[in-house]
């Protein structure tokens, strides 16, 4: 079946479908959900009912607007959407999606009757993941759908296993009755120095990732050793700082995680080079964990521990400072983050 390209004629109407019974064989199994965006009332309606014989569950909108606010209700596995619509176009709305974190992974095809080169390209600097021109046909259309479906299924078992691994670095902060919420805390505060500093999405993602893999590592050492504090014999100490290496290697597999795993080995380290478990110095130690010490030292001395009292924002602050001066951390980062956290203070 084919749609015309002039998008106000509308004189479609359905072919009769082989594809009956279809749905049947998806019993058991999660609808995959499709958003339609077209203003073309009978256009949209034609597309949400033709996946519909596939056995998709497909929703139809005729705005930008409409598109946004059902999003927001229930995040489709993929959203066809035109290009050529009144108020904000499908560009614009693509563009949007793919910027943000929450939505960036939803495929998007663009349908469009435009076949100029330029018209295109617009569509991949927006960030769409494929595109029919019109009149499109049916056997085209289930291709790419299904296609672009596998793919979403493969990215959301990634993000399962994603998930999992988060689940057990807070099993781990569970061990510990002095670090609740540590975890929750260094991926909020790792992420917002990033975003202040200006960091790309993915290395915000990692950062938030980060705050709850960075001690994934110490599901491996005992309870006696993880709980006793400060006061760890040289033996103790040598199975404790193994932690950033037998985290790394859980998380090794993951691609998802490639910019995790430097976060996971190099937390500890220092910027004298007094730190382990490689003995990094300066700015060998990547950027990503270098963010994510600050934020931790800020929270370790903001929280009471076995072998310390909780310090008040000034005095860890001044803490923070004099350890950079020392040659603990980098200096830069730590005038950085405080100045975040003023900020915040300012805006409370």
């Amino acid at each position: 079946m084919n749609f015309p390209q002039n998008k106000r004629r509308t004189t479609l109407s359905p072919q009769s479908n082989s594809y009956s019974g279809v749905a049947d064989l998806l019993a058991g199994r999660r609808r995959q959900s499709i958003l339609v965006v077209d203003d073309n009332l009978v256009n949209a309606a034609l597309l949400r009912d033709l996946l519909a014989t596939r056995g998709y569950e497909a929703v139809a909108v005729q705005s930008a607007a409409a598109a946004e606010a059902e999003i927001r209700r229930q995040a489709p596995d993929l959203i066809l959407l035109d290009v050529v619509m009144p108020g904000k176009s499908g560009y614009e709305v693509c563009r949007e999606l793919k910027g943000d974190s929450k939505t960036r992974l939803i495929p998007i095809v663009m349908i469009t009757g435009l076949s100029a080169r330029e018209d295109r390209l617009k569509g991949i600097e927006a960030g769409a993941d494929d595109f029919l021109t019109k009149p499109i046909s049916s056997e085209e259309l289930f291709a790419r759908v299904s296609s672009l479906l596998k793919l979403k299924e493969f990215t959301d078992e990634l993000e399962t296993v994603d998930s999992v691994l988060c689940t057990l670095g807070l099993s781990v902060e569970a061990r510990d009755p002095y670090t609740e919420g540590h975890c929750e805390r260094l991926a909020r505060n790792a992420s917002d120095l990033g975003r202040f500093l200006g960091l790309d999405e993915e290395s915000l993602v990692a950062l938030r990732r980060g705050g709850f893999l960075h001690d994934l590592g110490k599901i491996s050492v005992p309870d006696e050793i993880l709980k006793k504090g400060s006061d760890l014999t040289p033996a103790e100490w040598a199975i404790m700082k193994q932690h950033p290496i037998t985290g790394e290697a859980i998380c090794r597999p993951l691609k998802s995680l490639r910019l995790v795993l430097p976060i996971i080995r190099h937390h500890h380290e220092h910027f004298d080079g007094s730190g382990y478990p490689d003995g990094l110095r300066g700015k060998e130690i990547p950027l990503l964990p270098r963010i994510l010490q600050v934020v931790d030292i800020y929270d370790a001395l903001r929280t009471a521990r076995p072998y310390k009292p909780a310090f008040g924002h000034g005095e860890a602050a001044i803490t923070m400072r004099h350890e950079a001066e020392i040659g603990l951390w980098d200096g830069e980062l730590v005038s950085e983050f405080l100045g975040l956290l003023d900020k915040r203070r300012q805006a409370a």
